[in-house]
């Protein structure tokens, strides 16, 4: 069994990877790899490294995000069930500044997507229940909620176009909301 990945760079966001696992599929099921440090860390910088990994449980029409930090890159996929996929670059200096992109991941399709630090980070949840994977690289200590940014789902700078209008937020979320829902 081949353990290899296919690499894309986003059309819309800079430094944004999206990476496609071979998956050996037989009578039994299917069998992929979801991460090999010789294939994926080459787009990591030369001194960092993948250090943790969580997982998100949700329910239809939870909306988790947008969040992010300026240390950490992401390396994240939908383990089960269906999910709507949003990343906006909040790197003022990067030429895609406020631009978005929105992909649907699902447990059919094996796909995953490295998004770098400065990138804000969301997902809303389309099926019944979704299982989200984050696997998390960065120096010093995990920044969690308290020290992370948090820009509102429906904040009109960018025009993000979610396939529902009153999702189920945090209260984190809820906080920030522009009210536009």
């Amino acid at each position: 069994m081949k353990m290899d990945f296919d690499f894309r760079s986003s059309n819309l966001l800079e430094d944004v990877t999206i990476i496609y696992p071979s998956v050996h599929k037989e009578d039994r099921g299917s069998i992929w790899t979801s991460y090999l440090n010789k294939k994926i860390d080459k787009f990591l910088p030369d001194d960092l490294v993948f250090l943790h990994d969580k997982f998100s449980e949700s329910k239809k029409n939870v909306l988790r995000g947008i969040h992010g930090d300026h240390k950490s890159w992401k390396l994240i996929s939908c383990i089960s069930g269906k999910i709507f996929q949003v990343i906006v670059d909040l790197r003022k200096s990067s030429s895609s500044f406020l631009k978005h992109e929105t992909f649907r991941l699902n447990s059919n399709e094996k796909k995953m997507i490295l998004i770098p630090p400065g990138m804000g980070n969301a997902f809303l949840t389309i099926s019944e229940n979704a299982t989200y994977h984050y696997k998390l690289a960065y120096k010093g200590d995990y920044i969690d909620a308290a020290d992370q940014f948090t820009v509102a789902w429906d904040d009109p700078r960018l025009n993000i176009d979610w396939p529902i209008k009153k999702p189920i937020l945090s209260s984190r979320d809820l906080q920030i909301n522009n009210g536009s829902n």
